[in-house]
């Protein structure tokens, strides 16, 4: 009776298949995720720090025009017909209204952030 493991008349063994090319083992590897890891929190305190400074300046422009610092500062000193030009309500209206633009860009980025998988 032949043996099935060993053929031929050389009696050496066959030899096993290859493996697959891809094995899944390329998933537990930490090195390869790294990278992705470290681009992701980068992403994320990207947005963080650009609600931030959106809120922090939307802040600023909304107040800043409405106080006695707006008009009376050293650099306007010297240009009397732009220091009346930013004394004027309707400019003083305009900044403020920026300044709720930029705190409603800042918070809409922040509700429509997503994290690409």
């Amino acid at each position: 009776m032949s043996d099935p493991i060993f053929s031929g008349a050389t009696g050496k063994a066959p030899e096993p298949p290859a493996p697959p090319a891809d094995t899944g083992t390329a998933v537990l590897d930490p090195a390869e995720h790294r990278p992705r890891l470290v681009q992701l929190w980068m992403h994320r305190i990207s947005v963080f720090l650009f609600v931030l400074i959106s809120a922090v300046a939307g802040v600023l422009l909304i107040i800043l025009p409405w106080t006695p610092e707006w008009t009376d500062n050293y650099l306007l000193l010297s240009f009397p017909m732009l220091r009346t030009l930013v004394s004027n309500g309707f400019f003083r209206g305009i900044c403020s209204g920026l300044g709720l633009l930029d705190i409603w860009i800042g918070f809409w980025e922040a509700l429509h952030y997503h994290e690409h998988s």
